[in-house]
Formats: C-alpha cells, sequence, structure tokens
C-alpha cells in the first residue's frame, strides 16, 4: 500500500468521520432513552454503555486489522468475509434491538435521514485515497461508486422532511436509493479484493484491511447500513400510526 500522512485531511477522515459516528449512536441513545421519561440517569449510563460497546468494537477490529489476520487470502473463506458477515448482523441488531426501538420512537424522522449526510465528506475522503494510489478508481465516484448522492441528498431531503413539505413516499424512495447504492459499492469493493480481482491486479481493494481504514466497512458501511434499517422502521411505524388515527376517525 502507498504512504501517506495519516493527519492529512483525507487520511485523518477515517479516524474522525469513525468517532464522530459512535458519538452520534450514544448522543442518540441519551435523547432516545431521555425521551421516553426514564430519567436522566438511566439515560446517562445507557449511552455510556453504547459509547463503550462502540470503543470496543473500533478497538476490535482495529487490532484484527493490525494484527495481518484480514489479509489471509488463501483461507476459505477468506477473513474479511467474517467481517462482512458481522458489520450485517450488527446492522440489523442494531436496527431490531431495543435501542433501535426507542430510536424510531422518539427521534425525528428528518434526523434519521441528516445522519446520513457523512457520506459526503466520507466520499469526498476516499476520492482523495485514490488519487493518492491507496484506493481503486472503482471504489470512488470516478469509477462505480455513486454514493455520493446519498450524502448531498440527504441534507435537502432532512429539510423537506423537517418542514414537511415531503412526506414519507419521498424519504421512503430516497431511502430505497441510498441503500441501493451503498449495496452496489459494497459489491464493487468485494469483487475488487485479492480473492476475485475481477478489475485486475492493478486494482485491488486491499487498503480496507489495515488500520485506520478498516473503520469504513467496520463504522462507516455499518451506520449506513443500520440507517437505511432504522429509517425503513421509522417508516413503518409512522404508516401504522397513520392507519391508527384513520381507524379512529372512521370509528368516532
Amino acid at each position: 500500500m502507498a504512504d501517506y500522512e495519516t493527519f492529512a485531511p483525507a487520511p485523518f477522515t477515517f479516524v474522525v468521520m469513525p468517532l464522530v459516528l459512535v458519538g452520534l449512536l450514544a448522543w442518540g441513545t441519551a435523547e432516545a432513552w431521555n425521551r421516553s421519561g426514564v430519567g436522566r440517569a438511566a439515560a446517562r449510563r445507557v449511552a455510556i454503555l453504547t459509547a463503550t460497546a462502540g470503543a470496543g468494537w473500533m478497538a476490535l477490529t482495529w487490532t484484527t486489522a493490525r494484527s495481518g489476520i484480514l489479509r489471509k487470502w488463501d483461507r476459505n473463506p477468506p477473513p474479511l468475509m467474517f467481517l462482512v458477515v458481522a458489520i450485517v448482523t450488527l446492522a440489523v441488531v442494531i436496527a431490531h434491538s431495543r435501542l433501535g426501538t426507542r430510536i424510531v420512537a422518539t427521534i425525528p424522522l428528518w434526523v434519521l435521514v441528516l445522519v446520513q449526510a457523512f457520506r459526503l465528506p466520507l466520499e469526498l475522503a476516499m476520492h482523495g485515497m485514490y488519487e493518492r494510489g491507496i484506493m481503486p478508481v472503482q471504489l470512488s465516484y470516478s469509477g462505480l461508486n455513486f454514493d455520493i448522492i446519498t450524502g448531498i441528498t440527504a441534507i435537502p431531503v432532512a429539510f423537506l422532511t423537517a418542514t414537511r413539505r415531503a412526506g414519507p413516499m419521498v424519504v421512503a424512495g430516497w431511502n430505497l436509493l441510498g441503500l441501493a447504492l451503498l449495496i452496489n459499492v459494497v459489491t464493487v469493493a468485494i469483487l475488487a479484493t485479492p480473492r476475485f480481482r475481477y478489475f485486475g491486479d492493478d486494482h485491488l481493494n486491499i487498503w480496507v484491511t489495515y488500520p485506520p481504514f478498516v473503520w469504513l466497512p467496520a463504522v462507516m458501511v455499518l451506520a449506513a447500513l443500520a440507517g437505511h434499517l432504522l429509517i425503513f422502521r421509522a417508516l413503518l411505524r409512522t404508516r401504522a400510526q397513520r392507519s391508527t388515527a384513520i381507524g379512529r376517525a372512521q370509528t368516532n
């Protein structure tokens, strides 16, 4: 892998952004518990536990990448695939856990949408890594990665949702697009690994097996996927509430 300066803007993004996302999750946890009426002390405890779990996951993935285990491409299946499975599993668990239930019940939908705006600076940083010769072009917006669209559109969609100028159908359409773009870039990333070499030996995706770049899939892809699942849950909850309200109105 090409040399780089850790504190240059693009590489440093892969340190700062995961920390920000874990912080946002801890904040969201505290807000969700506060708004559910359990009290500030209980909310603080749960937020600390969430932050600790997030820090533990970051430490585990950093250590695993640093050890070189993720670069054992001759193993069946490659260790990186276990990380991919763990990321998907954690995203589903977070979205459908007690935490996810309280978040969709208390945190406004527009906030959940706005969080996905982190993908804009992330994609800019990824393009910077491509320009440094660290990441293959296919994973940038100059190649086959169009996830920057999600980051750019998250801000106006969140604003329109917050001001009630866009309804659930707009959010649902945007969320489906964002999920599709996320699946696309993850697929490209897997195909570019040394196990598949789909884009040739000059375009191998090995950089995410080194720290801190392992936090791109381990934290940022995880956050994006869990975020989409939470938005779908929030939309279903809104739909159920509207159906209940209509039913009550018709009964009365």
